[in-house]
């Protein structure tokens, strides 16, 4: 192995290493939710997996935001440009600001018609209309906070961002044990409980974030007159790039949303074992999406830096390590399947369901691992966000909701037969995205 090699593979460690362990964290708080939760019941279960739904989106529209600057941070971090870091950072505030309000104030003034959309259960409905009205005030810090950290991700530094969702982490559990449960003579809130410990968590996240910036960053530090910086062809190449990206993540979001909503509608059972697939599912591509968000930076910089040559090379090891990766992360899913069929109180219905998805979900995992790391990684780093946009118009939304939606309400198909045609559209991606990565046009300097 070549001193270039060896110097890639630990960036690599130093880079994947703390992103995956944010990423396992970050499905941990919302696993969390769902565990304690099953203890309590499937209606009650079902009520905040749906209700997540809300942030869901609205992370995704952050992620495509804050994704869409750190494609200009990292190549100008190659560049070290500071002040059009500064610029690009200010930009993604303001958005994230602008949606944090939006996401609350609809959240809070109509969580029924926002339930309506995901479920027609009145039980499970009346318990994710008490889940928003609380959690909504989560979203504000949350929107600052992501924005902040992805911000830092992109400039090398990702450390803090283990450190503050680690500290959420345990702020939600020890809150959630406490209010779902009623602990130490704290009131038994069930489900309100739950949305209580989750706002805890982002205001943990928030405060800690404001202390790192403003005490320990030595690389990056806010000034409220960054919002004020002007440069109208910066922002417009923010907005060419950021654009693309935002629209991908929030037609995926709204996808996966989607296929929530037709498991809602399928009943309570469909719901629970989706929400606890989903969670699997997550937890066994947090190294993955470390992964992905690794090339982002690492390819990006490369570029920044001139060197397209080695950002090419950089493409082809992550795509190895990630397949490596998604591998293993299926592997896990079919461990771990009797343990989750055997703790959650789920109806009979539910355990059958969910059984069957948990094995869907142990090759899904490699399939995503792989275009995720093409799409969020190798693509997004070299400036091509239009790719991704694309592959899930045609595959997520073309094939696999539209058969989907036909098969549940149509030809009213088992829900198995259901979940298997919802959960393919990365199966079947995966020849196109690979053309696309050997034609080599992701490769762009998109630095001025």
């Amino acid at each position: 192995m070549t001193q270039e090699s060896k110097n890639f593979y630990k960036k690599t460690l130093t880079l994947v290493v703390p992103m995956a362990v944010q990423n396992l964290i970050n499905v941990g708080i919302s696993s969390i939710d769902v565990i304690m939760l099953g203890k309590v019941g499937e209606k009650v279960l079902s009520g905040a997996s749906l209700g997540a739904q809300v942030q869901f989106i609205m992370g995704l529209l952050l992620f495509g935001v804050t994704s869409g600057a750190a494609v200009l941070m990292a190549q100008y971090w190659g560049k070290r440009d500071m002040h059009s870091i500064e610029t690009v950072f200010a930009v993604a505030v303001k958005m994230a600001f602008a949606a944090g309000v939006l996401f609350t104030v609809v959240t809070f003034m109509m969580p029924q018609v926002l339930m309506s959309l995901f479920t027609n259960d009145s039980a499970v409905k009346t318990n994710g209309v008490l889940y928003l009205k609380i959690v909504c005030f989560s979203y504000i810090p949350n929107a600052l906070t992501m924005v902040y950290l992805n911000s830092m991700r992109s400039m090398e530094k990702v450390i803090i961002g283990s450190v503050t969702y680690f500290s959420s982490l345990i702020t939600n559990i020890v809150v959630n044990a406490l209010l779902i449960f009623g602990y130490f003579g704290m009131p038994k809130l069930g489900i309100m409980g739950a949305a209580i410990g989750t706002v805890a968590a982002r205001l943990v996240e928030f405060i800690i974030v404001i202390i790192y910036d403003r005490k320990i960053n030595n690389v990056f530090q806010f000034h409220f007159s960054h919002l004020w910086i002007k440069n109208k062809e910066l922002v417009h190449d923010f907005l060419k790039i950021s654009s693309p990206v935002i629209a991908n993540e929030l037609m995926w979001g709204l996808g996966l949303s989607t296929i929530t909503a037709i498991f809602g509608h399928l009943g309570s059972a469909a719901t629970a074992a989706n929400s606890v697939a989903q969670v699997c599912r997550n937890l066994a591509t947090v190294v993955a999406f470390g992964v992905a968000n690794a090339a982002a930076v690492m390819i990006g910089k490369a570029i920044g830096e001139g060197r397209k040559e080695l950002a090419k090379e950089y493409g082809g090891r992550f795509i190895k390590i990630t397949v490596t990766a998604g591998i293993i992360g299926g592997i896990i899913i079919l461990c771990v399947r009797p343990v989750v069929l055997s703790v959650l109180s789920l109806s009979d219905d539910a355990r059958q369901l969910l059984s069957v998805m948990l094995f869907i979900m142990s090759y899904y995992v490699i399939a995503q691992a792989y275009n995720a790391t093409l799409i969020v990684g190798i693509f997004r780093g070299g400036g091509d966000t239009k790719a991704g946009f694309f592959l899930d118009m045609v595959f997520m939304w073309g094939v696999s909701i539209l058969l989907g939606f036909i098969a549940a309400f149509v030809l009213e198909l088992p829900a198995i037969v259901v979940a298997f045609i919802l959960y393919f559209d990365e199966v079947i991606k995966i020849p196109v995205s690979t053309l696309r990565y050997k034609s080599y046009k992701w490769l762009n300097d998109i630095t001025r």
